[in-house]
This record gives structure tokens, C-alpha cells and sequence, in this order.
């Protein structure tokens, strides 16, 4: 008798093309077809990423949930596409997606529910009172979820003390496409072709959407010391929110930085944009779990600075430089001692970068994992 694929159900509460997000699409599209079946349903809409999971023949589902007000419309219509798909496990990914998951799950007797947490400590006075509360109230429910998939080990660490089930934890980093993430000698002089700069332009980089956790007031006060340190060194912010009418960046702009930092918005590119960069930078005050903007840069075998939160100095070893946060002083420092280690140097650097994340960081290795605990908490052969 031929055993049955374990029908696997992602909620996750958006798929635009955040951190969280692009994880999910890694793991559901490169699970074994013939073990695990998987949809994939958004809290909100499709997003960006909704028709990138459907050309690889995942059914993407939405729930039209106003984002982080979840409704008793949209809890319905999980609770159906749970009935009719009869899922064995229900993956779920972030704070609002733990609840709501939790509640359909055990609504409808879904066999395992796995929650997802994808950060480390979060300052939450910077975050509406819904936000804070859904927080809480996971720390509350968390001993109802048959496992809790974090992705740092700093995020287990924080989430334990804030009184998340601490048996029901696993730590899965996040994974990464090196072959979609790998150098690329041409992508340097190209983007500097589009931003109108000269081929020997230094060029530093910050993926990150506009969120106080992320603290580009800090990354911009680093790069106003270094701008007056040395010439020809210019700056990319990437991400949503990283465009010219955000008055809070247009207000951290000084004299200094006119012309020399680049607003270039999300990007659809990011494997040639992130091969780019001469360093690449993770700014982050608190919050941060496992950087995949980071991750993504080793791959492209360039070297980053990184502020000490979550399992940054874990990830970068010792191919980066890891600097206390909030800090522009230190980073400024950081990025001097790099762009003075000359270009022979600063590429051997990132060559080694990029072997540290193919040896501990693959999405093949992480994506197994993930397998592996789905068979272990539903063996294939009770499944119906």
C-alpha cells in the first residue's frame, strides 16, 4: 500500500516580500511532492508573492483580513479551507497567524499545529496595543501548539523568558538559494551604470523594510561619519518604504548625504542588486531574529557588518564584523576597516562568507528539516 503525501497548510498573515514571507515560498515549493502537499493561505491578499507560489503549483488561498485586525469572516473561511482540504498539519508563520491558526486548528481538528516566531526581542512600545496584546496572549496559548518553529536561537531564548512554551520549541534558521544568490562580477558595474555612478563608486547597502526595529537613523548617522571620512562612497536603501516621499528619510538626510544615498524601493532583482554591493549592512536595534537580507549577501560572497541582535554574530561567524547597536560611530569604523582592506582582501572575505552559508545555511539543509519534523509529529503511514 502506497503511502499518502501529509497535507500541509501555510498561514501566514501577508505575502508582499518580507523575510518571513520569501522563507515560506522556500520551504513550501521545495518540499518533497511525493511526502507533503501543500497550500498556502494569506491572512490578507495574495500579495506579491501569491503568483510566484501558484506557478509551482501550490494553491494560494486568500482570507481579505484587514491587516492585523483578524475577523470573524475571514476565521470562518480558514476553518472551511481547513474542513475541505482535511490538512494534517497546519504551518503557521508570525504573531497574528499563531492565534488565528491556533483557534481554526483546533476548531477543526487539524492533527498538529506548528506556530512560526521569526524574531527575537521586540521593543513593543514601538507597536500599536493589537500588536502588543497578540504578543502576549501567544505566550498564553503557546502550550496548545504541538510544536513552535523558531528561527533563532537568540528568538527562543527571548521568547521562553516572555513564557512561550519552552518543550514545544525547535530553532530552524532560515535557508538560502545559492544559486540564485551567488557572485556576480557584472551586476557590480551594472547597477552602478543605473545609479549614474563611476565604476570604482563604493557602494554600501541596507535591505530592510522601514520599521523602527530595523533603525536606518542610525545606518544614515553612520554613513553622514563615513561620507566625511572618505570620497566616493555612496549608499542603497532597498526595501518598502525606502522611496523618496518618505519624509522621516528625507529628514535624516543632511548637507552631507545629498546625492550620496540611493532610495531604491522593494525590488523585484535582489539576487543582481545584493551581488552588487561592496558590504552589506543589518542595522537592526532589537527585534531581529535570523537576517535573510544578510544571508542573501554572504551568498553573494559580500561581507557584512552587523549590529549584535538576534543571531547576527552566529550567522556572520567570523567572514563580518559585528558592532554594538545603535551605534554610528562603530559601524562607520566598520565599514572603514573593510573598504581599507583593498578589493584582493575584501573578496576573500566574502569568498568565505559564502562557504559558511552552503555548509550551515543551505535551504536544501533547512528545507529537510522542516520535513523531518512534519513526518515526526504525523507519521506518513497514519495519514488518511
Amino acid at each position: 500500500m502506497s503511502l499518502q503525501p501529509l497535507r500541509v497548510v501555510h498561514l501566514i498573515t501577508e505575502l508582499n516580500t518580507g523575510g518571513a514571507e520569501q522563507m515560506l515560498c522556500k520551504v513550501a515549493t521545495r518540499m518533497n511532492r511525493t511526502r507533503f502537499r501543500c497550500v498556502v493561505v494569506s491572512m490578507s491578499d495574495r500579495g506579491t508573492l501569491g503568483e510566484k507560489i501558484s506557478e509551482h503549483g501550490i494553491p494560494v488561498f486568500h482570507l481579505g483580513m484587514a491587516p492585523g485586525r483578524p475577523g470573524v469572516g475571514g476565521l470562518l473561511k480558514l476553518c472551511s479551507l481547513l474542513r475541505k482540504g482535511r490538512a494534517h498539519i497546519l504551518q503557521t508563520w508570525l504573531y497574528h497567524a499563531d492565534l488565528a491558526g491556533i483557534l481554526a486548528g483546533k476548531m477543526t481538528g487539524v492533527p498538529r499545529v506548528i506556530w512560526g516566531i521569526r524574531c527575537s526581542d521586540m521593543d513593543l512600545k514601538n507597536y500599536r496595543f493589537l500588536s502588543t496584546l497578540t504578543v502576549r496572549l501567544g505566550a498564553f496559548l503557546s502550550p496548545l501548539a504541538d510544536a513552535i518553529v523558531v528561527n533563532s536561537e537568540e528568538g527562543k531564548r527571548v521568547h521562553q523568558g516572555m513564557g512561550y512554551h519552552a518543550r514545544r520549541m525547535c530553532v530552524i534558521p532560515n535557508g538560502f538559494d545559492t544559486r540564485s544568490f551567488h557572485p556576480d562580477p557584472e551586476a557590480r558595474d551594472g547597477l552602478r551604470r543605473e545609479l549614474g555612478l563611476d565604476r570604482e563608486a563604493f557602494l554600501i547597502g541596507l535591505v530592510a523594510r522601514f520599521d523602527p526595529m530595523k533603525d536606518h537613523g542610525t545606518f544614515l548617522r553612520a554613513a553622514s561619519i563615513l561620507c566625511s571620512r572618505r570620497e566616493n562612497v555612496h549608499f542603497a536603501l532597498v526595501g518598502k518604504g525606502m522611496l523618496p516621499g518618505n519624509r522621516q528619510i528625507a529628514g535624516w538626510l543632511g548637507a552631507g548625504l545629498q546625492g550620496r544615498v540611493h532610495l531604491l524601493g522593494p525590488r523585484e532583482d535582489m539576487p543582481r542588486l545584493t551581488a552588487a554591493l561592496d558590504i552589506a549592512v543589518n542595522s537592526s536595534a532589537y527585534g531581529e531574529g535570523f537576517s535573510n537580507s544578510i544571508g542573501e549577501a554572504m551568498a553573494c560572497g559580500v561581507p557584512c557588518v552587523v549590529t549584535d541582535v538576534g543571531d547576527a554574530r552566529r550567522i556572520v561567524g567570523d567572514t563580518g564584523i559585528v558592532v554594538a547597536p545603535g551605534d554610528p560611530e562603530a559601524m562607520a569604523d566598520a565599514w572603514g576597516r573593510l573598504l581599507g582592506m583593498g578589493g584582493d582582501r575584501r573578496g576573500r572575505l566574502g569568498e568565505k562568507a559564502r562557504d559558511r552559508i552552503e555548509e550551515s545555511f543551505s535551504i536544501d539543509r533547512v528545507v529537510s528539516r522542516f520535513e523531518q519534523l512534519y513526518e515526526t509529529l504525523v507519521p506518513r503511514a497514519e495519514a488518511r
